[in-house]
């Protein structure tokens, strides 16, 4: 779940991409990146790390051009290597190239396959070099044909800005899966980013939604681009609502905090629980147990206090960091919860290890009963679109039901969100990708060449 970021038109373009992918953190702490354009170089510099840690002010000076691309890296194709972050920069037939990618191409290992079989050396384990290969090796005359070119042969779900020495092209999957808004900065300049909070950040105003299936092409002295390359059938992954995206981000047209009130509420009235109070688990089970909460009638209390210094467990690659992790990052109010019957409200349950020490530690505080509440459907299905659950033996719901679960842990009731009421929750006006909950995985498109429409 990367963050990306596309900056056009811009003085100072790559301190405003540092900006952007500063307020997208959440969506990934393992490596970032920036690449700049001044129309006749591209200059990068990525590292492993924080994006604060990671750039300097010396280092942004470097970056020169109004043009900047960004990635802040959270692995689910790739090792844990600087190799492996973004933006991926080639020099190839035209000139140069750099690529950011927010997503999973489904078919990443018949197409490196192919490729390898060809000649093709590749350097990393990133599908997003699978991206940067179909292109170099298109025989089309022009960049953007030869993106139209790779679109026709990649699935799955993506958000791709791609830098030229003196253009920027983005492109989101006919799905719109993935997130991805378009602002405009006060200098007249043009950004793209996974999130809209990047553009409170930058001062930039929202201007609308990268269309699913749509392509925009910025280019110096022209208005922007848009070309409709597929068709869209627009399924939004409901994740992003649940979990992933901050909770003052508008993702297409929808607000965080607003959608996971609702899916607390509609939780209450599914699940209820004769409880004293209702905590959340921080940071992101905050406005679902609020929702929960006004449902029962119940107060509501931060009982739980995190560390803001320590990472998301769920982002971490390994098991063994992830159980150190809770144990630094959670601890709970003892005069708050000592004898109390309460609900712990959590936006999802993937492995279970931070629910269960979370039921542990309220039970040490002296809670006399804890019923966990999750705001979502069963995790039952490894997501293929970006999301790191990679095989079902991962997922605890695949293999326990919600009292087998609530034993092991040690709750006194476990309780889920169903696929009805998460729907519901997030309204009938579209189709959401609920692939983790469902098992209903798409296929791709194939894409159409037709004529610049009207930008907005």
């Amino acid at each position: 779940m990367c963050a990306i970021v596309g900056v056009f038109g811009a003085k100072k373009a790559s301190t405003v991409a540092y900006y952007a992918l500063f307020a997208m953190q959440h969506r990934g702490q393992e490596a970032t990146g920036i690449s700049t354009a001044d129309g006749e170089h591209i200059s990068i510099y990525k590292k492993k790390g924080m994006v604060s840690d990671v750039f300097s002010q010396s280092a942004l000076d470097n970056l020169r051009g109004d043009c900047a691309i960004g990635h802040n890296r959270y692995s689910t194709a790739g090792k844990q290597s600087t190799n492996d972050s973004q933006p991926v920069f080639a020099k190839y037939k035209l000139g140069e190239m750099s690529i950011v990618h927010n997503g999973n191409l489904t078919n990443k290992y018949e197409i490196r396959d192919e490729l390898i079989e060809k000649g093709a050396i590749f350097q990393t384990d990133m599908d997003t070099e699978n991206i940067i290969h179909l292109i170099a090796k298109s025989q089309e005359g022009h960049l953007v044909d030869r993106i139209r070119d790779m679109l026709e042969k990649i699935k799955g779900a993506y958000c791709l800005v791609i830098q030229s020495r003196s253009k920027m092209f983005v492109v989101r999957d006919r799905f719109g899966i993935r997130p991805l808004s378009l602002g405009k900065l006060k200098d007249g300049g043009w950004i793209v980013a996974s999130e809209t909070c990047a553009f409170d950040l930058v001062g930039a105003e929202f201007v609308r939604d990268v269309r699913p299936g749509e392509m925009l092409t910025f280019e110096e002295g022209k208005e922007p681009c848009s070309k409709q390359i597929f068709d869209p059938d627009p399924h939004p992954c409901a994740f992003e609502y649940i979990y992933f995206a901050r909770p003052d981000s508008i993702i297409d047209g929808k607000n965080v905090y607003e959608m996971r009130l609702k899916m607390g509420r509609k939780l209450a009235e599914e699940m209820p629980a004769e409880v004293d109070l209702v905590l959340p688990v921080p940071d992101s089970g905050v406005a679902a147990a609020k929702g929960y909460a006004d449902g029962l009638g119940v107060p509501f209390e931060m009982g739980i206090v995190r560390n803001h210094y320590v990472g998301r467990t769920f982002i971490e690659p390994t098991q063994e960091i992830r159980d150190l992790k809770v144990k630094l990052k959670l601890s709970p109010i003892k005069h708050m919860i000592a004898g109390k019957k309460v609900a712990i409200i959590d936006d999802s349950l993937v492995r279970g290890t931070t629910s269960k020490q979370i039921v542990r530690m309220l039970k040490e505080a002296g809670a006399a009963e804890v019923h966990m509440r999750i705001a979502a459907p069963e995790i039952k299905y490894p997501c293929r679109y970006g999301i790191d659950t990679p095989t079902k033996q991962e997922l605890i719901s695949t293999r326990h039901t919600p009292e087998e679960i609530a034993s092991d842990m040690g709750a006194d009731s476990l309780g889920f969100l169903s696929i009805e009421g998460l729907t519901s929750s997030l309204g009938t006006d579209r189709t959401y990708s609920l692939v983790s909950f469902d098992g209903h995985y798409f296929a791709g498109g194939n894409a159409e060449s037709p004529g610049c429409s009207i930008f907005l």
